[in-house]
C-alpha cells in the first residue's frame, strides 16, 4: 500500500515525495528510487518544514503514534485503516489532531469507488425513494497468513471495517442495533488465533433501517463486492469488476473472466481519487470528506459486533 499511495502522490502535480520512511531498508530504497525521494527516519522527515503532510501505510499498531506525532509537527495526516484497534486511543489520536488543528483523512477507498459514489448520489438524490435496506458483500479471494491475523485485530475491526463504513454512508444514519455471528470455515490456522473467517452482521438505525454484511476469507472466483440499496422506490445495486468484459458464448453455455484479483486492482481508480481529494482539500483549505469521525463511529461498530458475537446477544449503541 506504500507503492501504491506513494506512487499516486507523486502523479499529481502539486506533489513532491520527499521522504520513504520504513524500517525494511531494501523497500525503502527501492520505492525511495522510484520515487525521486530520500529515505529518513519519522524524526528526520516530521522535522522537515517544507513537509505539509504525511500519508500513513504501516501497521496498525503504529498508527495512534504516527498520527499524534505528525499531527504535533503540524502536518497534514492521511492514514489508513484503522486508526487503532482502541477506540479510547481512536478518541485520543483525533483529540491531538483537533487541538493541533491539522487536516486529518482516514483511508476507506470504496467510498471513492465510481460506482459506489454513483449510487450515493442516486440515493442522495432520491432515485430509490426512502433507503430501507443495504445488503454489502465483501469476500477476499483467500485468507491472509496466520501472523498477520494475530495482530489484525480480529475480522470485524480489520476486514468488516469497510463495509461498517460503507453500511453508514449509505444508510443515511447512525446504526444503533447490531447483532453479529460468525464462523471458522475456511481456514483451521485463523480459529487457532481466536478468529473467525465467515462473518454475517446485521445493522439496525433508530428510524429502523437495516443493514445486512456478509464478509468471507475466501472466495474461489475471486474478490467478491458487492452493494445493493433497496428503497421505498426501487433499488440500486453494484455487481463486481473484472478485468475485461469479454464474454464467450457456445454450446457449453456463457462464461465469463472472474472479478478482479484483489483490492489493489479492484480499487485502483478509488485509490487514486481519494488521495487526490485529500491534497485537493490541502490546496484549497478545505477538510477531507473522510475524516475521523468515519474512523471512530467504524470502529464503534466493529467493537460492538465482536462484542455481540462473543455473546451471543444483540449491542445496542
Amino acid at each position: 500500500m506504500g507503492k501504491v499511495h506513494g506512487g499516486n502522490a507523486s502523479r499529481h502535480p502539486a506533489v513532491k515525495v520527499r521522504y520513504v520512511v520504513d524500517p525494511i531498508a531494501a523497500s525503502a530504497q527501492s520505492l525511495a528510487k522510484q520515487l525521486g525521494a530520500e529515505v529518513a527516519s519519522v524524526e528526520t522527515a516530521l522535522a522537515d518544514k517544507e513537509v505539509k503532510a504525511v500519508i500513513i501505510v504501516s501497521p496498525t499498531t503504529t498508527h495512534y503514534d504516527f498520527i499524534t506525532q505528525s499531527a504535533k509537527a503540524g502536518k497534514a495526516v492521511f492514514s489508513e485503516k484503522p486508526v487503532d484497534l482502541s477506540l479510547e486511543r481512536v478518541i485520543a489520536a483525533l483529540d491531538v489532531v483537533e487541538k493541533n488543528k491539522v487536516p486529518f483523512m482516514v483511508g476507506f477507498q470504496r467510498r471513492w469507488d465510481p460506482t459506489f459514489r454513483a449510487i450515493k448520489k442516486q440515493v442522495e438524490a432520491g432515485a430509490i425513494g426512502k433507503v430501507e435496506m443495504v445488503r454489502v458483500t465483501s469476500r477476499d479471494p483467500s485468507p491472509p497468513p496466520a501472523t498477520y491475523v494475530a495482530s489484525s485485530g480480529g475480522l470485524f475491526r480489520d476486514m468488516m471495517i469497510h463495509d461498517f463504513d460503507m453500511a453508514r454512508w449509505m444508510l443515511g444514519e447512525e446504526p444503533n442495533e447490531v447483532f453479529a455471528t460468525g464462523s471458522c470455515l475456511v481456514d483451521p490456522e485463523i480459529g487457532k488465533q481466536k478468529d473467525i473467517d465467515s462473518a454475517i452482521c446485521v445493522l439496525k438505525t433508530p428510524s429502523g433501517r437495516l443493514c445486512q454484511i456478509e464478509n468471507s476469507r475466501r472466495a474461489a472466483y475471486g474478490y467478491d463486492q458487492r452493494l445493493e440499496v433497496f428503497g421505498s422506490k426501487g433499488m440500486l445495486s453494484a455487481g463486481n469488476v473484472a478485468p475485461t468484459q469479454v464474454e464467450q458464448w457456445s454450446d457449453l453455455g456463457l462464461t465469463r473472466v472472474k472479478p478482479e484479483p484483489f483490492f489493489a486492482e479492484r480499487y485502483e481508480k478509488a485509490y487514486l481519487a481519494e488521495l487526490y481529494h485529500f491534497i485537493d482539500c490541502l490546496e484549497a483549505g478545505k477538510l477531507p470528506e473522510v475524516g475521523g469521525e468515519a474512523g471512530r463511529y467504524s470502529l464503534a461498530l466493529a467493537d460492538a459486533a465482536q462484542k455481540s458475537y462473543e455473546t451471543k446477544q444483540l449491542v445496542k449503541l
